[in-house]
């Protein structure tokens, strides 16, 4: 007894298509794989990152303030800064007196209202930076 398979006279034909479906599997797989990965790859530098601790700083006199209210006018302690030109002029006249007595140099503080756009602060920082004063610092409110 012979077993027969398909019929006698159809000719034995070759598939040649390729089955893509176990490849476009094995892709989408390596796909997820990688983009799991990719962000820890990327962030894989240890870094150690400051704390922040706010710490009440004496006021010190030779400390310079500066002020930015809701309106985005800059205030020298307590006098209003017309431009940029008259905020370097003071702040030099700060530096060469630090100079001159042998002091550090001056500190300067920012306090901006909450409510202040940013630009007012970025041009008294240019201005700050321009003079060739380094330690800038913002204060904040401690109680909130």
């Amino acid at each position: 007894m012979a077993m027969q398979i398909g019929s006698a006279d159809a000719e034995d034909s070759l598939n040649s298509t390729i089955n893509t479906t176990p490849l476009v599997d094995v892709m989408l797989v390596l796909l997820i794989i990688f983009l799991i990965t990719i962000p820890v790859v990327t962030t894989s530098v240890k870094v150690q990152l400051p704390l922040e601790q706010n710490a009440l700083q004496e006021a010190k006199p030779e400390n310079i303030i500066l002020s930015v209210n809701t309106q985005g006018q800059l205030f020298f302690y307590d006098a209003l800064v017309k431009d940029s030109e008259d905020l370097k002029t003071k702040l030099r006249r700060a530096r060469d007196a630090a100079k001159k007595a042998d002091k550090p140099m001056p500190e300067i503080h920012i306090r901006g209202d909450v409510q202040t756009v940013y630009e007012p602060i970025g041009r008294a920082i240019l201005a700050i930076q321009e003079v060739g004063l380094t330690k800038v610092s913002f204060l904040t409110d401690p109680t909130r």
